[in-house]
């Protein structure tokens, strides 16, 4: 038995939630929102929050400041039982906050990145993965990262535990293709719909499928509230999502991939992994906060029933 299910190396910020902000202000002017709340944000600390209010064991490595946001992040992962003793503490930045605008249209983001921007794949304390049975990953910046994550990866893999990844948004545009050499290293790739088209450079989703099996053995599209699909082996599972009041999409995708690793790492077939992919990505929604939707497997379990039975 190992002491962690799974240890996560990744981005962790504070997540000020600005619900009903209809516009922004020109300059010299003031505007009204309805509430802020303040929520853990970022890809990996939302997947990991996620993951061990399902009842999993969870060690996180990633980079805080020493400041109050820190220590509210550190708190809220240890409430959860998330180990935090492989956390790197900084004094040259300040914990990142990133501002989602929610407005009835659309939201908008203004980001800080913070101690996020010093997390070094080459400096991480790995003591954690001797003790895991899976690591997943995020924090993939295309180009300008690609061979000392390539680099963690295949040093991850000799470890002999299962690696899982989600790329995230690229912010640069170029979609960089070296993307697939990465695929083929890890057990498990994540993508959603969007990402997985700009990637392939395929208009229809048939073809960037189609791409996508030429270099990977288990990867899964995220489609929002359509569902989602993994291709294992070269065999296409497709899943109906959940019809539910959306009220912030905030990391809804990192849910998702919450869920589906819970079934993954239960040796759950790949139907029921799907299934519990899109329940954690529905109940994130029903709340602001990406993980605040979630609060343990019985009361997923209540909610999947519930949905079934409608």
């Amino acid at each position: 038995m190992k002491k962690y299910d799974a240890v996560v190396i990744g981005d962790a910020n504070i997540d000020l939630v600005v619900v009903g902000c209809h516009e922004l202000p020109a300059p010299g002017e003031e505007v009204f929102a309805d509430q802020m709340q303040v929520h853990v944000g970022g890809g990996a600390a939302l997947f990991t929050l996620s993951l061990a209010k399902l009842g999993l064991k969870l060690a996180f490595n990633g980079v805080l400041g020493k400041d109050g946001d820190g220590r509210y992040i550190l708190n809220e992962f240890q409430k959860h039982g998330v180990d935090t003793q492989y956390i790197q503490l900084s004094e040259r930045n300040h914990t990142g906050i990133s501002i989602a605008l929610n407005s009835d249209k659309d939201r908008s983001f203004i980001t800080y990145m913070g101690t996020n921007q010093e997390l070094d794949l080459r400096q991480l304390d790995l003591r954690s993965v001797e003790l895991a049975r899976h690591v997943h990953l995020t924090g993939y910046r295309g180009r300008s990262n690609h061979d000392d994550y390539m680099q963690m990866a295949a040093k991850l893999k000799a470890m002999g535990v299962t690696l899982s990844c989600d790329v995230g948004w690229d912010d640069t545009g170029e979609w960089y293709e070296g993307i697939y050499e990465l695929m083929k290293t890890v057990d498990i790739f994540f993508m959603n719909e969007a990402e997985a088209m700009h990637y392939t450079r395929c208009a229809r989703e048939a073809d960037s499928i189609a791409k996508l099996r030429q270099h990977s053995s288990h990867f899964v599209i995220k489609m929002s509230s359509k569902g989602a699909i993994a291709c294992i082996d070269g065999q296409v599972t497709r899943r109906a999502g959940f019809q539910v009041n959306s009220v912030d999409t905030t990391g809804a995708g990192d849910a998702f991939n919450a869920g589906y690793m819970f079934g993954y790492l239960a040796g759950k077939p790949v139907k029921d992994c799907l299934l519990y992919g899109n329940a954690c990505g529905a109940c994130s929604v029903t709340n602001y906060g990406g993980s605040t939707g979630i609060t343990n497997i019985d009361t997923l379990e209540q909610f999947i029933a519930a949905a079934s039975a409608g």
